[in-house]
């Protein structure tokens, strides 16, 4: 376990430098707003996702739906939800398919980013896919581990923010998640992603 941690810490191991260095860049990438305006109804948050405002809604469906105009829903249906975009996600760096992933998201989250832009965030995982693709395919089958608990956020009081963030405990590293879906056409829709593989 001293080898692992002075390997992380020391980058003596190429692939694990490299999961540290592509969780950063998706950290900045899908994370970080960088100052711009991209809050939904101009309103005064103090997250870390990049959003738009948007009223049309995205026509493909996830199978989670809310149980009342997107209240907080059920500990198992937050699970179903993470677990599916998890795999999504899995799917999209085993393939190096966007598409799916991309077409489940909202339409605030397609109005500031292209497919190609998500690909390109996420190309380090596609390039290192054969090491990072076995340890996300094995999240799904486990049960994540939400800190904090899920919750809803509103914005202006008009639109609600699912946030679940948390991790799966695969081996040999958990795969760390920060997920947002907004509220869309009786749906919850993705609005933010960030993974990271890693201690």
């Amino acid at each position: 376990m001293k080898n692992l941690l002075n390997e992380i810490l020391y980058g003596k191991s190429n692939k694990l430098s490299g999961a540290i260095a592509l969780s950063v860049v998706a950290l900045i990438a899908f994370g970080c707003n960088c100052n711009k305006s991209f809050d939904l109804l101009n309103s005064q948050t103090n997250t870390n996702s990049s959003r738009t405002a948007s009223n049309s809604s995205n026509s493909a469906s996830e199978p989670t739906r809310a149980t009342s105009d997107g209240d907080l829903p059920s500990d198992s249906e937050i699970q179903a939800l993470v677990k599916e975009t998890t795999a999504d996600f899995a799917n999209a760096i085993e393939t190096n398919d966007f598409s799916e992933l991309y077409s489940k998201s909202s339409s605030d989250f397609q109005s500031q980013y292209t497919e190609a832009e998500l690909k390109t965030a996420f190309k380090t995982f596609v390039d290192k896919k054969d090491v990072i693709a076995p340890i996300l395919n094995k999240a799904p089958g486990t049960e994540p581990g939400f800190s904090p608990a899920p919750s809803i956020r509103t914005e202006k009081g008009l639109l609600k923010i699912l946030v679940a963030n948390g991790s799966f405990p695969t081996r040999p590293f958990p795969v760390k998640f920060e997920y947002e879906y907004i509220w869309r056409n009786s749906d919850w829709k993705l609005l933010k992603i960030v993974v990271k593989i890693g201690t």
